[in-house]
């Protein structure tokens, strides 16, 4: 197993920095790595986007957030704040209904917003009528009048704590640096007190109107509903379950396409000796390998895969969760072997790769057309041939079987 890491290792290098086994000048290394940086930002720029793509949690259930805050809420002043404050984890356009602005969601992603979260959305719309939103600015006018009042009333102490020493001290009024006198102060925050004390209760009888509209009473029946909000919490939790794996799939087949044309194109260009072609592909293969090998772990680590793992664990060894540690150490490095073999038998195939030349009488490490019956190419001077260790004939190197015999060459042989 090691020794095909480590020949895997070296041939990926050799790949890398070679053209036709000839090291490239670094003036085209650099190219090509900055090549490679480029590249690689793109892909994980497209991943990111088609990561985006479908509808996460959040967006199909664009209500769950301020619904649970709701219902979580202690404040008594809860229900005037879920009909006027904006709690919205996603781009919200204030000149639309909150109908429209979950149908955007919708257009803009693959997926659906929940059916409950459009019945949220349509009950709020039909309490922005005239009647609500007058209510509601005159509560915010009063509560700004109530603002101003408390913040001259600040001022008006700090003056009458200091106008409150001058008179016990027998300062002149002429030389005091306060506006007021301590009797016109105290009787001053008599009055706002009272003027605050009124607002208030105008406040309390308008948030009563407010409730007691119909549109607004059919809202709160749905938020009040513990079936209603028990089922949008089931679907979250459902598309939070499976969204980390929907997203790395979708990745993947983003992906797939970039890998199978790269390696197609190697393949290619191995075949018919073109170096430069070769050690291009040969790193967009790599750049975009990369990303998928990453994906690969991700999947191990979260989502669907990882839950159903936790909970064979949990029912097998009672809650010991650190045996998932375990699996992951001992799976990891099969899967990295996995990886190594196929690539080995798809990039790397050297009998594969032997036996295209040979029938298009190239040679077998620069891919360049070799005169009839030649033994060495002219081209780089590399012997084709091997002895077998049968007959002892002349046959071809890294083909499995000899050309004059049948017998096979798996066994190591010394090249003559």
């Amino acid at each position: 197993m090691w020794r095909k890491i480590k020949r895997f290792i070296r041939t990926f290098f050799r790949k890398s920095r070679r053209i036709d086994d000839e090291p490239i000048n670094k003036v085209s290394l650099i190219l090509i790595i900055i090549m490679d940086i480029f590249i690689l930002s793109n892909v994980f720029m497209g991943l990111n986007d088609i990561g985006n793509w479908y509808i996460s949690p959040s967006q199909s259930h664009p209500c769950y957030s301020p619904w649970q805050s709701y219902r979580n809420d202690t404040n008594e002043n809860k229900q005037y704040a879920v009909l006027t404050e904006n709690r919205y984890d996603y781009r919200y356009n204030p000149d639309l209904t909150l109908r429209e602005n979950y149908q955007n969601i919708d257009d803009d992603h693959l997926g659906s917003v929940s059916s409950i979260c459009y019945r949220y959305a349509s009950s709020f719309d039909a309490v922005q009528i005239p009647e609500f939103t007058t209510r509601v600015n005159d509560i915010s006018s009063k509560e700004s009048a109530i603002a101003s009042v408390e913040a001259e009333n600040r001022t008006i102490r700090q003056q009458y704590d200091s106008t409150l020493l001058e008179e016990i001290a027998g300062q002149p009024e002429d030389l005091s640096i306060n506006q007021v006198r301590a009797q016109e102060a105290r009787q001053t925050l008599e009055e706002n007190n009272a003027r605050i004390a009124t607002l208030n209760d105008e406040i309390a009888t308008l948030k009563e109107e407010i409730f007691a509209l119909p549109a607004v009473q059919e809202f709160f029946s749905l938020l009040d509903s513990d079936s209603e909000f028990n089922s949008l919490e089931n679907s979250f939790d459902r598309a939070s379950f499976w969204y980390p794996s929907i997203q790395i799939i979708f990745q993947v087949l983003f992906l797939a396409p970039l890998i199978a044309i790269a390696a197609w194109l190697h393949l290619k260009a191995d075949n018919e000796g073109n170096g430069q072609l070769a050690l291009i592909t040969w790193h967009l293969l790599v750049i975009f390998s990369i990303p998928l090998i990453i994906k690969i772990f991700q999947f191990l680590q979260v989502g669907a895969l990882l839950s159903i793992v936790v909970d064979i664990v949990a029912v097998l060894f009672t809650g010991l969760l650190f045996v998932i540690a375990y699996l992951y150490i001992f799976i990891i490095p099969l899967i990295t072997f996995a990886l190594v073999k196929l690539t080995q038998k798809v990039i790397f195939n050297t009998k594969n790769q032997a036996s295209k030349r040979i029938e298009q009488s190239k040679c077998l490490r620069c891919a360049k057309k070799l005169p009839p019956n030649s033994l060495y190419c002219p081209h780089c001077g590399y012997y084709q041939y091997q002895e077998c260790h049968n007959c002892g004939d002349l046959t071809y190197k890294h083909l499995g079987y000899c050309i004059n015999c049948g017998a096979s060459q798996e066994q190591p042989q010394t090249n003559p």
